[in-house]
């Protein structure tokens, strides 16, 4: 591997240097030469390890965010290859999951179910869409390698909805400048709260930086500031307790005989067109009545009637990952309900930890770091953080899904795709279908819009099957969207 190095303003770094640094440069790169084969074609590309400031209105620069730009080499003509620009959530969280476990070239040693294995490791992606798009993936303050440096910026510039918005609009402008892709078709793509964050992205760059989108790919979707409480919230829930229910054989014979997508419209449709309008009632509902409807959501979510009926029809995601699996000793995770936890006691209305976040701690954090360091050449002392610490965050005035919208329709060339796993109880599934619905109430979008389903959970990529389709549904949704900006632009 051969490395070349750069250096910006305010720090060089000293190639195969012995000693790491203990501080964050302001501005550095590190580049690195690398090869890989991507659905059987040879493909050559640089890895540009780095930091970036964030500069204040006075140009001073109070925080630096790292970030890895993977290129491919050889082209002829950049100006027209697509740049995706990658966010991951928390919002707490770096952009490590999807950088070593989805679209990226490297890949995490994990079995194709996506658990935990050891020795841990990287290896080769043979599904990134690197083949047909170059990917930045950013670190917002305080997660990855960024941090602040001015001891006097104040926390509200950075944690916020609105105010990380703002300030990674800013940091994306620089960025697309330096390295001069205002010519590239640009999407934006985020997981769980990064979907919030390139939801208002998409009308923070188009409104504040003329910055115009082909594509936004949200990832397990967050609620976008859309409105669902009461009965809404609960029958939505119903769908992903029957997807869950479905996987760890819980539901009745007839149905577990069926395939998941069998079973799915129909529970849609119940949640919809039965459910919600009993539950609205509330105290108003016969005897008769809520006894028919615990039948139906003990059926479709296999929990007990009683349990249903003593919770009101109300049954949480809390007590759902905790009843389901109480008789065989376990509960259910919440990112990924496939996984399975084991409690200090069989009682209670809520797990005692989350069983896969553990798992994926325990199989990331070596990786990433053993990746930074041996891979990339990118040598520090100061800690990656998987999560840092972001708290208080503001999340008043979360209007994203509405900016989402507003980005369509005024940008023709705007399209939109989400992406989630069935197994997800954090960011559902049906959740993500809703929030498609009510964030078009007018309908005149839904032909830019699409969604898909995974057999899998919050980070659907992590089971081998979904890696591969979701990877190929990304590359088919640049390849469709950019050949239809070379068209007209149709309101």
């Amino acid at each position: 591997m051969k490395r070349y190095l750069f250096s910006f303003i305010l720090f060089s770094f000293v190639a195969q240097s012995t000693f790491a640094q203990t501080s964050v440069p302001a501005d550095s790169i590190i580049s690195t030469k690398h090869s890989t084969t991507i659905l059987g074609q040879s493909i050559k590309y640089t890895a540009h390890k780095g930091t970036q400031p964030v500069w204040n209105d006075a140009g001073k620069a109070i925080a630096t965010l790292d970030y890895t730009y993977y290129e491919r080499d050889g082209l002829q003509n950049r100006e027209n290859r697509p740049l995706v620009i990658s966010f991951n959530g928390g919002p707490g969280s770096a952009s490590v999951w999807m950088e070593i476990a989805y679209t990226g070239p490297a890949l995490l040693n994990i079995d194709d179910e996506g658990y935990p294995v050891q020795p841990y490791g990287i290896g080769k992606n043979p599904y990134s869409i690197l083949d047909v798009a170059d990917i930045v993936f950013i670190n917002p303050v305080n997660t990855g390698y960024s941090r602040i440096l001015d001891k006097e910026a104040n926390n509200a510039t950075f944690f916020g909805v609105n105010a990380d918005v703002k300030y990674l609009a800013s940091w994306i402008n620089t960025f697309v400048t330096r390295r001069n892709r205002w010519n590239s078709p640009k999407y934006l793509i985020g997981e769980s709260y990064g979907t919030t964050r390139v939801s208002g992205l998409a009308l923070e760059l188009q409104s504040a930086h003329w910055m115009y989108l082909n594509g936004v790919i949200l990832v397990s979707p967050t609620t976008l500031g859309i409105e669902r409480g009461g009965p809404v919230d609960m029958a939505l829930r119903l769908p992903y307790f029957a997807a869950t229910a479905w996987y760890h054989n819980k539901l009745p014979v007839d149905l577990q005989s069926k395939d998941l997508d069998q079973i799915l419209p129909e529970v849609e449709a119940f949640a919809v067109d039965q459910l919600l309008p009993t539950l609205a009632k509330g105290g108003m509902l016969s005897a008769d009545q809520r006894q028919t409807m615990a039948t139906k959501m003990a059926r479709y979510s296999g929990l007990p009637e009683k349990v249903i009926l003593q919770n009101n029809l109300d049954v949480s995601t809390n007590l759902f990952w905790k009843e389901l699996l109480r008789d065989s000793g376990y509960t259910v995770g919440r990112l990924d309900s496939r996984y399975r936890g084991i409690d200090r006691k069989d009682g209670g209305d809520r797990p005692d930890f989350n069983a896969e976040l553990t798992a994926w701690l325990h199989a990331f954090t070596p990786a990433i770091n053993h990746y930074m360091r041996n891979d990339l050449n990118y040598t520090t002392d100061v800690k990656y953080n998987m999560f840092g610490s972001v708290h208080p965050w503001d999340r008043s005035n979360d209007r994203t899904g509405e900016n989402l919208r507003q980005a369509m329709a005024q940008n023709p060339f705007l399209h939109l795709m989400v992406q989630s796993g069935y197994y997800d109880g954090a960011c559902d599934y049906f959740n993500a279908k809703y929030t498609m619905w009510q964030m078009d109430p007018s309908g005149r979008l839904q032909d830019r819009m699409s969604f898909k389903g995974y057999r899998s959970g919050h980070m659907m990529y992590l089971r081998k099957p979904d890696l591969e389709q979701g990877n190929a549904d990304i590359r088919a949704f640049i390849k469709a969207s950019t050949q239809e900006a070379g068209t007209p632009a149709k309101y």
